[in-house]
């Protein structure tokens, strides 16, 4: 029927009352995703006296149940034992907030995974946790304290099981960390276990309290981006690895500044699945503040190496590509290692065959403060280390070393360590089992006399220095 132009409505007015409604429904909506769960709310209390773990845990329930949102962590110092994130969850630390690990191992909830890796054979215990969850994150200005160092080291590998990881998440896919600060893991601090689709971006961490105490591991992880991040460790700062057949692949790091008393940048030690399509640029490399390291460390408080990879339990490392790296202080600087120590992730597994490195290229570093010790490239006879290129490398370390012998054993199976074998033969690089290595505009001076060669190679066949 139709109305009297008194009765109508306007064209424009059905118009502007249809954007109306939009806006309404668009407020809503970003009103209803922008609701959050304070712990508080579910009975957390900013005393560290009293267990907190339990309000955390159901506040992350809540905020799952009703189809993910936020977790909001106040102002103030809560104690957790073992916390589980879930799928679609943003676990945000205000800023002047504090969650400390329990000092109990009583707090901590043991866990099993049907991911076969390694270190995944027995229950392990780590204060967050998440398996299998997609699109989680950890977010904010707070910080997350382990305090570690109250989970004495029991056996060689104890790590994950009587002392825990402070971060532990296992084929999640859509993970996000992001400004928190983490600090004093009982051993690593965060460990990414076959995960998709990671995106690590501007957090500080600090891990000096304990042994293993690296600052981040990225185990057999895809599609992974690490920027503009600060870690101070005991242990390796910056580590890639792949203890199960899952290789780490397309995997981009930048922009960070760390320190180590072992390793600065490290692929391996563990390789089964080996290495991919990484990209590693812009990294400050400086001595730690802290030189007090009860745990590891090369004498005088420097490092062991600052770009160490490694391929020594099968695998396959190619493509990798790391420069615009800066070091100050370090005993190795570039250690580059094939072997055959042959670990199998799981025992029903065995290593079957030496495994490859190829197509990897280190350009635009500057090293100072170094050691004396010297650098190596070293494969096995039959697997020698191959399509190397080292371009515009400028090294300057302590010297002062005599003519030295190149070491006899090639310790085909041993732990690889960038001074395994002490002081090298070489005061810039050592070459054995190689072929097709370039060196391109790559200078080496020492501060006092050194009586070694630059370069000492041995079947080493296409050496081209330029």
């Amino acid at each position: 029927m139709w109305l009297r132009s008194s009765e109508s409505m306007k064209f424009s007015d059905i118009f502007a009352a249809g954007v109306l409604g939009l806006l309404v429904m668009s407020f809503g909506c970003d009103e209803a995703a922008a609701a959050v769960h304070s712990i508080t709310d579910y009975g957390a209390v900013s005393d560290t006296t009293q267990l907190s773990t339990e309000a955390v845990q159901q506040a992350i329930d809540a905020c799952s149940a009703a189809g993910g949102g936020t977790v909001t962590v106040p102002s103030g110092s809560y104690k957790i034992g073992s916390i589980f994130l879930k799928s679609n969850v943003t676990l945000n630390l205000e800023n002047g907030s504090t969650l400390y690990g329990s000092t109990d191992i009583s707090d901590y909830t043991p866990v099993t995974t049907d991911y076969v890796s390694l270190r995944t054979h027995t229950p392990t215990i780590q204060l967050i946790y998440a398996d299998k969850a997609d699109n989680i994150a950890i977010t904010g200005e707070g910080t997350i304290d382990g305090r570690g160092k109250a989970f004495p080291k029991l056996s060689w590998n104890d790590e994950g099981i009587t002392r825990p990881h402070l971060l532990r998440f296992i084929c999640c896919n859509g993970v996000k960390v992001s400004g928190v600060t983490l600090k004093n893991s009982g051993c690593w601090m965060q460990h990414y276990l076959a995960c998709d689709k990671v995106r690590i971006d501007g957090i500080t961490v600090i891990n000096r309290n304990n042994y293993n105490n690296d600052a981040l591991d990225l185990d057999g992880c895809h599609d992974v981006t690490v920027s503009n991040m600060i870690a101070d460790s005991d242990d390796d700062a910056i580590t890639l690895k792949s203890t199960s057949p899952r290789l780490c692949e397309d995997i981009v790091i930048s922009n960070c500044v760390v320190s180590s008393h072992c390793n600065a940048i490290k692929l391996g030690t563990e390789t089964n699945g080996g290495f991919r399509n990484i990209i590693i640029r812009g990294i400050a490399v400086k001595p730690s503040s802290d030189q007090s390291s009860q745990y590891f460390g090369y004498p005088g408080g420097i490092g062991h190496g600052a770009i160490v990879l490694e391929i020594v339990d099968g695998g396959v490392m190619s493509n990798i590509d790391i420069g615009d790296v800066t070091i100050r202080g370090t005993e190795s600087p570039i250690f580059i290692r094939l072997a055959d120590r042959a670990r199998p992730y799981s025992p029903d597994v065995p290593v079957n065959g030496v495994g490859k490195m190829e197509r990897i290229c280190l350009h635009d570093i500057m090293i100072d403060e170094a050691g004396p010790t010297g650098s190596s490239i070293t494969g096995l006879e039959g697997h020698p280390v191959c399509d190397v290129e080292l371009r515009n490398i400028r090294i300057r370390h302590h010297g002062g070393q005599s003519v030295t012998p190149a070491p006899d054993d090639e310790k085909r199976a041993e732990y690889p360590e960038s001074t395994m074998w002490g002081i090298l033969p070489a005061k810039g690089f050592w070459l054995n089992h190689t072929r097709n290595i370039t060196f391109d505009n790559v200078t080496v001076e020492t501060i006092a006399p050194d009586e070694r060669e630059t370069y000492v190679a041995t079947d080493s066949e296409n050496l081209i220095i330029r």
